[in-house]
């Protein structure tokens, strides 16, 4: 992390969220805030709740109560990157930044796609098709997407969920470095070792409700997990200590 998060003002400060959906609530009174060039990853089982919050931050979905904030009072800023891609497979990789860039409104399109594609390291690629990359980079593609309009705050689904091991570490080290020049960024995901490597801070969710925010290392320590013992031992454990 790159700026520290005792000191900075958050880049987003979440209060009291929660969202149902007939009867069943899927996000219950969530509330916490992320500092510029953190990295924060959300953990918990399946039907915690994880995409419902993030696509409530990024105002894909209303809340039925509480708020999302920005410094500046909105919420127009926030980047989201969903688990399913939203790119075109027979465009280039600049005409799908070229129409997104318009479609997000951004002052100087042809200027953005050019600074986006020296951001992800793109270039080269600039004039193939999407369809014809590897997950990696049509990933990293993805995210460029993202960050069109220079979001302050970056919201990733399972952002490395499909990607073998060599690709996962070039996204990795892509995403470390947009927190370096400080992005805000929240990935979900059900990777606890990606989450135990990568993230300064895990939220675990359950059952819509937020058990714990605070270092992997804490949530190692709470659960009474020694060294030897992995973060997803210690999750498991977690959860089981508070009838999850």
């Amino acid at each position: 992390m790159s700026v520290d998060a005792a000191t900075a003002a958050p880049a987003l400060t979440v209060q009291g969220i929660s969202k149902s959906f007939g009867e069943r609530r899927a996000v219950r009174d969530v509330s916490f805030e992320i500092a510029r060039g953190e990295l924060v990853a959300i953990i918990g089982p399946n039907g915690a709740g994880k995409t419902t919050l993030l696509s409530i931050l990024a105002g894909i979905q209303q809340s039925d109560e509480g708020s999302v904030a920005q410094p500046d009072g909105t919420t127009a800023r926030i980047g989201w990157v969903p688990q399913q891609t939203a790119i075109y497979g027979k465009l280039t990789v600049a005409q799908n930044l070229r129409l997104f860039a318009k479609l997000e409104k951004v002052s100087d399109p042809e200027a953005t796609v050019e600074r986006m594609l020296d951001q992800t390291g793109l270039g080269e690629r600039a004039d193939e098709e999407l369809g014809r990359l590897s997950g990696g980079n049509r990933q990293r593609v993805n995210i460029a997407v993202g960050l069109l309009a220079d979001p302050p705050v970056l919201l990733l689904d399972e952002p490395s969920g499909a990607l073998d091991p060599r690709q996962r570490e070039r996204l990795w080290g892509f995403i470390t470095a947009l927190t370096q020049r400080g992005t805000a960024v929240i990935f979900a995901t059900h990777d606890i070792a990606e989450a135990e490597r990568h993230a300064d801070r895990v939220l675990v969710l359950a059952d819509g409700e937020l058990l714990f925010d605070d270092a992997p290392a804490e949530l190692k320590r709470i659960a009474q997990a020694d060294d030897e013992h992995d973060l997803e031992q210690a999750f498991v454990g977690f959860l089981r200590d508070r009838g999850h």
